[in-house]
């Protein structure tokens, strides 16, 4: 059918039943209750904004991005502050209040990156151009083929002159600032294979014009990834561990601990941990002294590498060595994953970044393959005993993380997007302070070490994810601690810190374990000790609130007052 055999219809500006609006006309009209966004909806609004916005924008290191998500940002920061706080419910303030830190945080973050990108500039001399031309596909603009290739020509060109500087010293950066630029290589090498793959099978002289160079760029793009890395080695050594995100630095760490409503400085955070650590050594200690002769490995058995033995008087205060003891209490190859559902293994590459359990809906089990080499072996079914085991099946299942995400997706889900480990990780390692006060689930000497493992396993967290972003620690550095402070196999370790630093973890990550823990034991203690509810009906209550800071999950529960200036104050730890 042509447009001609289309039923002629009159100009919706002359019509007045009411179902178009005449867009030209702007004059001012009174603003009704319809008209406003519920803050469930907005907050899905930003959600579904931002994700479309960077998945268009989706240079990280390009200028362009970054002011228009700044530009975003400040918007919906404004809009938000228009809206009529004083009429919404305690569960609409702490929505207003989760979203203005969302905003808030993000916009930090844009303009430390943009920092960081400054700074990695002196080793990344020829990256605009490579931008121009991505940012000109994905807006369509036509390609020019034959300036396309002068460009990625000259640009092959100073590439090579910038790896030349880098191995002649003329150009120096701080290893995070390396870091960076190679992340940034990688990025920038994806881009362009993007570019390349558009055009090259569908317009004839973009090949004729571009295939050589885009091979040389390529070329050279690997060139200066590979003489930086050189560099690295040069400076850490060929064995050490690297990360693959740089130091945030103290602002950057006050920037994450104002949007977590965390009101202590990474100084007094130290402080506490060293704190907690030294109460889980006097336990340690005592546990220590309480085991008694049992059932181990000796030397050539099995496998084993220590030959340990309980005395009938326990180890006394060498705690360290009650803690080999328990390690070569593991189970055999084939007998980890005896009896829970859906199970997987983890493959013995992605060991190397998850060397114990992980879990939520599924349960997924770190132990040896036959192709790993002996020590290994040893290691990893070493720091997967079943001791160790028993503090980790409830955290990753039920009351943990299956229990958790299962109601996370039945109430208030939108609140997804302020997903925070203190909330996440708080809650499935509160349930570990809870089952020790129980007394009876951590009842050998043997449980109780394994627990205070990971225990400790969390103090050092906090001071080694601190140190590292406030550069007082290298990740080599990291390890050892693990090692020497709480007695990780070295293996172990290694996979800790490359997953801590991998790039897919918040700097606050790995400190958000043992403080949400400690939120969350102190709301509990708040709420049971002025007998404002039970304990079912408290946990109730915070599987359905959903993530969240705990400071605002205490204003929620509590009814306490909230403005839209509202700031983190709870001083939990005090």
């Amino acid at each position: 059918m042509g447009t001609h055999d289309l039923a002629t219809r009159p100009h919706p500006a002359g019509v007045s039943d009411g179902d178009w609006v005449d867009v030209s006309d702007c004059r001012e009209r009174q603003i009704t209750a319809a008209d406003l966004e519920s803050m469930p909806e907005r907050i899905t609004r930003v959600a579904s904004d931002e994700k479309n916005l960077n998945k268009f924008y989706n240079i990280k290191f390009s200028t362009t991005r970054s002011h228009r998500l700044e530009r975003y940002y400040n918007e919906e920061l404004e809009s938000l502050f228009k809206a009529p706080f004083d009429t919404y419910s305690q569960e609409d303030r702490v929505d207003f209040i989760l979203l203005r830190n969302y905003l808030r945080r993000n916009l930090r973050v844009l303009l430390l990156d943009r920092e960081r990108d400054e700074l990695a500039k002196p080793v990344l001399p020829f990256v605009q151009p490579l931008i121009d031309i991505c940012e000109a596909r994905q807006n369509m603009v036509p390609v020019d083929s034959k300036k396309t290739a002068m460009v990625l020509n000259e640009t092959a060109k100073k590439i090579a002159a910038t790896t030349k500087a880098i191995k002649t010293n003329e150009i120096k950066a701080n290893d995070s600032t390396f870091s960076r630029a190679m992340s940034t290589v990688d990025q920038i090498r994806g881009h362009i294979d993007e570019f390349y793959g558009f055009y090259a099978p569908y317009d004839p002289l973009f090949p004729f014009w571009c295939d050589a160079p885009t091979k040389e760029l390529n070329e050279a793009l690997a060139g200066i990834k590979t003489a930086i890395d050189t560099k690295l080695i040069e400076k850490n050594g060929s064995g050490s561990i690297r990360a693959a995100v740089e130091p945030i630095g103290r602002a950057g760490l006050i920037t994450e601990l104002e949007a977590e409503m965390i009101p202590y400085t990474p100084e007094e955070l130290l402080k506490l941990a060293q704190e907690q650590y030294d109460w889980c050594e006097k336990e340690m200690k005592k546990a220590s002294r309480s085991i008694k002769l049992g059932s181990v490995r000796p030397e050539g058995n099995h496998g084993s590498g220590s030959g340990l033995k309980a005395r009938d008087a326990g180890f006394g205060d060498d705690w360290k060595a009650a803690l080999e003891y328990v390690k070569n209490s593991y189970v055999e190859p084939g007998q980890q994953p005896e009896m829970t559902w859906r199970m997987f293994m983890i493959s013995a590459e992605r060991q190397k970044e998850s060397p114990f359990f992980l879990g939520g809906s599924s349960f997924w089990v770190s132990y040896p393959t036959a192709a790993m080499d002996h020590d290994l072996k040893m290691m990893v079914m070493r720091g997967n005993n079943p001791h160790f085991s028993r503090a980790t099946v409830f955290h990753e299942m039920v009351p943990g993380h299956r229990l958790q995400l299962f109601m996370g997706k039945r109430h208030h889900p939108y609140r997804e997007l302020f997903s925070t480990p203190f909330f996440v990780e708080g809650w499935a390692m509160y349930w570990e302070f809870v089952f020790w006060n129980r007394g009876d689930f951590f009842a050998s000497p043997e449980d109780k070490i394994g627990t205070l493992f990971w225990r400790m396993h969390r103090c050092a967290r906090i001071i080694f994810s601190l140190k590292y972003h406030l550069g007082e620690m290298t990740p080599q550095e990291c390890v050892d601690l693990l090692v020497d402070w709480v007695g990780h196999e070295r293996s172990n370790a290694e996979a800790e810190v490359t997953r801590s630093f991998g790039g897919e973890y918040s700097p606050l990550y790995q400190a958000g374990y043992m403080l949400g823990a400690l939120q969350m034991h102190g709301l509990r203690e708040e709420v049971l000790t002025k007998g404002l509810m039970g304990e079912k009906e408290l946990h109730d209550k915070i599987l359905r609130a959903n993530t969240m800071p705990i400071e605002l999950l205490r204003a929620l529960l509590l009814n306490l007052p909230l403005s839209p200036d509202t700031e983190a104050q709870w001083r939990f730890y005090d």
